[in-house]
């Protein structure tokens, strides 16, 4: 299955393919209440294996999909950070996602804004996508920060409520950040 998708270096981290041996580090990391806060429940281990599965199957039919996140000098997975394919319907989809979620104990060290860096130009170039988004709820400034970063823009008409959240959900309204080629 690695042969359906490359692995992406940059000075501190290596994007890979998943390993069956990355379940149980990224089970751990979405059982964290502070990596959940802006994103929902804690997954249980075999949530999180049946996500991972889901990523394996995008990569095979999609050519594209969240990379396993490690640092380049300490092997183990940290989380992840990449593309997908979004699976509800909204004013911008279809489209592709730029996301990452990584374990709390590497936060503030600006990997995310490394990876995701990486994971866009080869987005625009390899892939030759001429759009890509990024979205969290309105209260993850941290994430927003990273799409800052990254180049990516924001507008206020972009704002959406997310379809897959009840309509009374904390979580519900997002703001989306767009990056063109």
């Amino acid at each position: 299955m690695s042969s359906h998708y490359p692995t992406l270096t940059t000075t501190r981290l290596k994007l890979r393919p998943w390993h069956d041996d990355d379940i149980a580090l990224f089970a751990a990391i979405n059982q964290d209440a502070a990596v959940m806060r802006w994103i929902g429940d804690p997954l249980s281990v075999a949530q999180s294996e049946a996500w991972v599965g889901r990523m394996r199957t995008m990569w095979h039919e999609h050519g594209l999909g969240l990379f396993a996140a490690e640092l380049r000098d300490t092997p183990g997975c940290i989380g992840y950070i990449g593309l997908s394919i979004p699976r509800f319907t909204a004013h911008f989809t279809p489209c592709v996602e730029i996301g990452w979620r990584l374990a709390s104990a590497v936060w503030g060290q600006g990997l995310a804004s490394e990876g995701a860096t990486a994971v866009l130009a080869w987005a625009h170039t390899a892939l030759q996508l001429s759009e890509v988004v990024s979205f969290t709820t309105r209260g993850n400034v941290a994430s927003q920060r990273v799409m800052q970063k990254i180049g990516m823009h924001y507008s206020p008409a972009d704002d959406f409520d997310h379809p897959m959240l009840p309509a009374d959900h904390p979580l519900r309204p997002h703001v989306l950040y767009r990056a063109q080629r």
